[in-house]
């Protein structure tokens, strides 16, 4: 099967798996949500298989280009949100988490992103190009649940406590997002900043150069790393805490897509 094959396979697949789960959200059947997480799984499976497919035919890491960057995301929040569903059975917040990959296979599918291989420019030519990249995209999708979790959270906020278990459905989103973001962070920080400053070293011949990317790389953590101090030095929970997470992925969001199209530098490959 061809690597496209198989995508549109994980793709149509990772739909289901979303629709099961706001048709669960109503039946609330432990069938469906057992059914849908196989079904989650095998669709992860095709689409490893695609990248190993891509990885093996260009001779090169998957995310050197946007379309590849995109697809690699999606990939990493799968596992990222398997890994969530398996470990805190969510239920009510996996539909969310699969809109989202939904979202950005669509994107990754769309004619508007070059699907060509392209050759490698020289600084791109180093091992440091999949830890770097890797790691960091890997960090970005735990950090894209706690960004679900934390709408989730303020949207739950802003409702009627009419529900009795409101409150405690509420905790739990805030507790998913902090959870998210233990994991999230430490992998963004190793990924976008350690990483990246040692392969800018071995690149450019410098750690920093205060490029675009990396400017907006520090911003990005910087948010996360506020998020992480208000709440472990200062108690902070709830709607602060929620809010800081939103604009921390907002921030990464613009470090994936905004840099590379609106401020040109060092990192615009594609």
């Amino acid at each position: 099967m061809s690597e496209y094959t198989l995508l549109l396979a994980a793709f149509l697949i990772y739909f289901l798996v979303m629709a099961m789960g706001f048709l669960n959200l109503f039946k609330g059947k432990q069938e469906i949500s057992r059914i849908s997480w196989y079904l989650a799984v095998f669709g992860f499976a095709l689409h490893s298989l695609s990248l190993l497919v891509r990885t093996v035919s260009s001779r090169q890491a998957p995310f050197t280009s946007m379309y590849e960057s995109v697809n690699f995301l999606g990939w990493s929040c799968v596992l990222a949100t398997i890994i969530f569903i398996r470990k805190y059975r969510l239920q009510k917040t996996a539909p969310y988490l699969w809109l989202l990959v939904v979202a950005l296979m669509a994107l990754a599918s769309s004619p508007a992103l070059p699907k060509e291989v392209t050759p490698l420019v020289p600084a791109l030519q180093s091992y440091w190009l999949w830890l770097h990249v890797s790691v960091t995209l890997l960090g970005e999708a735990f950090l894209a649940v706690a960004f679900v979790a934390s709408i989730l959270y303020l949207l739950s906020a802003e409702k009627e406590t009419a529900e009795e278990n409101s409150s405690g459905r509420k905790e739990r989103l805030d507790f998913i997002a902090y959870r998210a973001v233990t994991v999230g962070f430490p992998l963004f920080t190793l990924g976008a900043l350690v990483f990246g400053m040692i392969w800018a070293s071995k690149a450019w011949g410098r750690y920093w150069g205060w490029d675009p990317k990396e400017v907006w790389s520090l911003i990005t953590w910087l948010f996360y790393a506020l998020y992480l101090h208000t709440r472990l030095v200062h108690g902070w929970r709830g709607k602060k805490s929620a809010l800081i997470a939103i604009l921390g992925f907002l921030a990464a969001l613009f470090t994936f897509f905004g840099v590379n199209y609106l401020l040109r530098g060092l990192h615009s490959y594609v």
